[in-house]
C-alpha cells in the first residue's frame, strides 16, 4: 500500500526494485527538484505502524529555497 501511495504523490519518484538492484542514489536527483524514495520495508520495531524507506534529493535545493517557494505558492 505505501508503495502505491508513494508512487501517485506529487514530487515523489520511487526507485525501489532490489531484483534490478535500483534505490534511490543521491547522485541522481541533483539540480531535481523531486525526491526518490525506496528501500521500503516494515519497522522491526513498530511493526504494522511503521516503515523504514530511504529518502534521496538534492538538498541544496529541495532542502533550501525551493521548499518555501513552493510552500508559499501553497498560500497563494
Amino acid at each position: 500500500m505505501a508503495r502505491q501511495v508513494l508512487s501517485q504523490a506529487p514530487g515523489v519518484t520511487l526507485v525501489d526494485e532490489p531484483a534490478k538492484n535500483l534505490y534511490p542514489m543521491p547522485r541522481d536527483l541533483a539540480g531535481r527538484d523531486e525526491v526518490a524514495v525506496g528501500r521500503i520495508r516494515q519497522n522491526l520495531i513498530f511493526g504494522d505502524h511503521g516503515l523504514d524507506l530511504f529518502i534521496a534529493g538534492d538538498q541544496l535545493l529541495k532542502g533550501a529555497a525551493l521548499n518555501a517557494v513552493q510552500i508559499a505558492k501553497l498560500f497563494i
